[in-house]
């Protein structure tokens, strides 16, 4: 009896983690990390292989490299540099992909703002010489009495 109800209670914890598992804001997560971590490789690449042997030249001291450039003992000013380089490229991507995102929406919004059955000039019009109609009909009316 006991064996069956931990059976349940173990199905039932894992019905509940897999639901919660497969959700959408769980799984886009995950990629969005796998994607993330792929993208800060490429640009550690990048910035390794390309931009610092460009800067190279300017940080070198006495014929060093980047990578190894130090100040005083085991304060690396190279690598340093070239992780600050990793995180500018990186916050500079993610700041065009958020700019994109959000004139995206502002565009869904406009659109969804603007009414989807708007009356057309005429219409507008004669609803107006009949509500100032009425309201001429109900001064006279008041007139009167």
């Amino acid at each position: 009896m006991a064996l069956r109800k931990s059976r349940a209670a173990t199905g039932g914890l894992l019905k509940d983690f897999r639901e919660f598992a497969l959700k959408g804001n769980v799984v886009e997560l995950a990629i969005a990390v796998i994607i993330g971590t792929a993208f800060g490789k490429i640009v550690s690449s990048f910035v390794a292989d390309v931009i610092m042997p460009l800067l190279n030249p300017l940080i070198a001291f006495a014929g060093k490299d980047w990578r190894t450039f130090e100040i005083g003992p085991g304060i690396k000013v190279g690598s340093f540099l070239g992780s600050v380089v990793d995180f500018v490229i990186i916050a500079f991507v993610l700041f065009l992909a958020i700019q994109a995102l959000e004139r995206f929406k502002r565009k869904a919004e406009r659109q969804e703002v603007t009414p989807k059955n708007q009356l057309d000039p005429v219409q507008v019009q004669e609803r107006l010489a009949a509500s100032l109609e009425r309201l001429n009909q109900l001064l006279e009316s008041q007139r009167k009495n």
